[in-house]
């Protein structure tokens, strides 16, 4: 553990993107969240690695021992940190999450399959059969940061990014891929659009993903993604 600041700590579990520290940062995230100390704010999970927030004043009068405010808080994650099973895995929930492909609603499909020497059929083809890991969310409200995409179509960010980005639009980064909830800035490349919305403030949590989802792409025509659109009015 680290700190961040004085009133934030960053509890590290492991290196890059890997299938067993997501498990390791779901189940502490669940413990800590379950089992809060006096002081505690939030806490935020990532690919490998937790950050806790927390107010220094309170844990520092709390009666959870004599120390800082930072090793009293250690020393409760240490002691959570005991209680995380590694090896218990729950069923992932399964979202299938449909997707038109290139023309207006993708346009860099084509300079990711020239990047790869592929046809852009055969990049929609990778990117759709297998499944793809939501590891945590984050940028955007919403915005679910995968893994495990086949790393055939791994393609670099843009050198430069858009000022726009439609809602709905899907894009790969490097070996992730992931969904623009709302329009924003960004310099992933984009491959498509699903017709789904990923933000959803009026219900809790306001999100469609969530991290430990699997991703199933579906691709659909353009005349279905409206048909998609038309149903959501």
């Amino acid at each position: 553990m680290k700190p961040l600041g004085d009133s934030a700590l960053i509890v590290q579990l492991g290196e890059g993107m890997d299938p067993t520290i997501h498990e390791k940062v779901k189940n502490l995230s669940g413990l800590l969240t379950n089992q809060p100390f006096e002081g505690f704010i939030e806490l935020v999970p990532a690919y490998n690695n937790i950050t806790v927030y927390y107010d220094p004043y309170i844990v520092h009068t709390s009666q959870i021992g004599t120390s800082t405010a930072f090793v009293k808080v250690c020393n409760h994650i240490n002691h959570i940190v005991k209680q995380v099973k590694i090896n218990k895995k729950e069923s992932p929930r399964i979202v299938s999450i449909p997707v038109c492909y290139g023309g207006e609603l993708g346009p860099d499909l084509e300079d990711v399959a020239q990047y790869h020497n592929l046809t852009p059929q055969e990049v929609i083809q990778i990117h759709a059969e297998g499944e793809c890991l939501v590891y945590m969310l984050g940028f955007a409200p919403g915005f679910p940061f995968m893994g495990g995409m086949d790393t055939r179509i791994a393609t670099p960010r843009k050198e430069t990014p858009r000022l726009f980005i439609p809602p709905g639009s899907v894009g790969i980064a490097g070996k992730q891929t992931g969904i623009y909830p709302l329009e924003t800035p960004g310099g992933w490349q984009i491959i498509g659009r699903t017709p789904l919305d990923l933000f959803l403030p009026k219900i809790s949590p306001p999100t469609l993903l969530q991290p430990g989802d699997k991703i199933k792409f579906v691709p659909i025509s353009p005349s279905e993604y409206l048909e998609y659109k038309e149903m959501k009015q």
